[in-house]
């Protein structure tokens, strides 16, 4: 009950921006944005933690100093690859750490809410691009329309002719036995629609949103912007279960090329999404790892 007020603002925060007349609101605010911004990050960790008996000074502070340095991030630094690249290394780094771990506590243990955070650190961070940098082309939102639903299933089904056999030959994967019940079957939907409007949604967005068009501007080759940003991606994946896992990162590398091509071909994160999202929840369906 305490932590279900914070858990519930903060959703509501993450999932407004996603509608383009609140994005066309928030941009109207001008210089009032940054420090509404700023409040938003640490309202639902104020909420949360007093009532749980967590607060920290410190970890206040914290937050305040990330949502400051993330909001006037381009405010300061207008532009150019470097900004961009130094930018996502910052929101990739700390999304890796154990910080939201450490900051957002259960004293009971389980479940984990650094879920609260990571929604939070995502929410900024986007609006930050979107209303301060301004990138273009992105087409921002959680619900896929019917082409980006034909281009992101088209590139999965490419995507998994190759992912595959690389995963299950180099010992990535192995095949699981699956029993097709009710249970299986809501398991698979839930997954899907977590990887499509958080895992998908953020990483796509940082990735091929902002990277790969940043790439594809300043290289002006697709091909150069595509395997740039797929390495990079790639790359990404190696802290996961254990640094260095290359073969996470390899088989996220190969998987990052259809994404960016499901971006390309739909003009839409919400396709690339969509291809993301499908790769992941078969993954974890069909296979161990």
């Amino acid at each position: 009950m305490a932590v279900l007020p914070a858990l519930l603002l903060e959703l509501t925060m993450y999932i407004a921006p996603g509608f383009v007349a609140v994005r066309e609101k928030l941009a109207a605010l001008g210089s009032k944005l940054a420090p509404i911004l700023i409040a938003s990050a640490v309202a639902p960790y104020l909420l949360m933690s007093v009532p749980l008996g967590t607060f920290r000074l410190t970890w206040l502070l914290a937050l305040v100093v990330l949502a400051v340095v993330i909001t006037y991030w381009y405010r300061v630094w207008t532009g150019g690859m470097a900004s961009d690249v130094l930018f996502l290394a910052l929101v990739a780094a700390l999304f890796l750490s154990p910080f939201f771990k450490e900051v957002y506590v259960n004293p009971a243990g389980k479940p984990a809410l650094d879920i609260v955070g990571r929604l939070m650190w995502i929410r900024v961070c986007v609006l930050a691009i979107l209303l301060v940098r301004g990138v273009e082309g992105v087409d921002y939102g959680f619900v896929p329309s019917g082409k980006d639903w034909k281009v992101g299933t088209l590139h999965f089904l490419m995507a998994a002719c190759l992912i595959g056999p690389i995963a299950a030959s180099i010992g990535f994967v192995h095949l699981r036995d699956v029993t097709w019940d009710l249970k299986m079957v809501l398991g698979a939907a839930g997954t899907f629609l977590g990887m499509l409007w958080v895992v998908a949604l953020s990483e796509e967005f940082f990735f091929r949103g902002l990277l790969q068009q940043a790439l594809l501007k300043s290289s002006g080759s697709v091909v150069v912007a595509l395997a740039a940003t797929s390495v990079v991606f790639g790359a990404a994946h190696l802290p996961m279960r254990g640094f260095p896992n290359w073969k996470f990162a390899l088989c996220a590398t190969v998987a990052g090329v259809f994404y960016g091509l499901a971006f390309l071909r739909g003009k839409s994160i919400r396709s690339s999404m969509v291809t993301h999202a499908l790769v992941n929840t078969a993954w974890r369906v069909f296979f161990t790892s």
